[in-house]
């Protein structure tokens, strides 16, 4: 779930825009989201996107929230276009909308680009072996080792392939462990990734300065990048992606990535006033 505010006619003050993130997504005090989204002019796009999570603090690209953000300028007239490029702190991404005919936007489908497998861009602190990348490698976490593949669309991810998936206590016992291990300099999202055939897999993820949440557009997009190189997954084909949440259709073809979801309003609300 995510809170999206139209920063084109509020222009909150920048020092409050994190302050406001934390207040509006605290479950059961406030609104309750996994995150606030911007509605911000681009000098180099047709609009801008700034996401913060519900921690305060602001994120690189969301897989999930830019599907919410492209369903909430169409319908709410600000960019009358099914094909939008919107500006993330990642770079410009291109959105393609699906639209019913009484102008509903129904799923979107983001061109998410060329994933990065760079252990100084992702970024991660390389083993021993000052490998160029991570992928499939042995990291100790608590009592337990798991083979991790580090992958970047964006913002950066650890993907685990399991044999079964982990119930809650263990996904945040691991999973927060895993966030802040001292090889990821910046924290990093992870994925329990349980593959179930070659166009199919379930996943779970905790996500960096979030926790345990339902869905994760660039953790499926991570996932299936990790599996396509490790051959457990047909390149260039469509992957559903099992979310807690609902399913991905992700497919990456060896250079760049595109993510398909479904999107739906949940509600729309003025909020009067608000101290913070």
């Amino acid at each position: 779930d995510y809170i999206i505010v139209n920063d084109l006619e509020l222009q909150i003050p920048e020092k409050k825009k994190s302050r406001l993130a934390e207040k509006l997504c605290e479950w059961h005090f406030s609104v309750g989201a996994d995150g606030l989204i911007y509605v911000c002019e681009s000098e180099m796009a047709d609009i801008k996107m700034r996401i913060f999570n519900n921690d305060g603090t602001e994120a690189e690209m969301c897989g999930n929230g830019i599907r919410c953000f492209a369903k909430y300028i169409y319908e709410h007239n600000i960019i009358k276009s099914q094909e939008i490029e919107i500006e993330t702190l990642k770079g410009i991404i291109h959105a393609r909308l699906k639209v019913t005919g009484n102008d509903e936007v129904t799923s979107v489908e983001i061109n998410m680009g060329e994933p990065i497998l760079q252990c100084e861009e992702i970024p991660i602190i390389p083993d021993k072996n000052d490998s160029f990348e991570c992928i499939n490698e042995p990291l100790p976490v608590l009592d337990k080792i798991f083979n991790i593949s580090a992958v970047s669309m964006g913002n950066p991810h650890a993907v685990i392939f399991v044999d079964d998936q982990l119930d809650d206590n263990d996904l945040n016992k691991y999973g927060s462990a895993i966030e802040t291990h001292k090889r990821f300099p910046n924290k990093i999202n992870v994925e329990f990734v349980k593959v179930i055939s070659r166009n199919e897999c379930r996943m779970r993820v905790f996500e960096r300065g979030v926790g345990i949440t339902n869905s994760c557009g660039t953790g499926s997009c991570a996932s299936v990048v990790a599996g396509v190189i490790l051959g457990k997954f047909a390149r260039g084909e469509p992957i559903v992606v099992h979310n807690d949440g609902g399913d991905l259709i992700i497919t990456f073809d060896g250079e760049s990535v595109l993510m398909e979801g479904p999107v739906e309003r949940v509600f729309i609300g003025i909020i009067k006033q608000l101290n913070f």
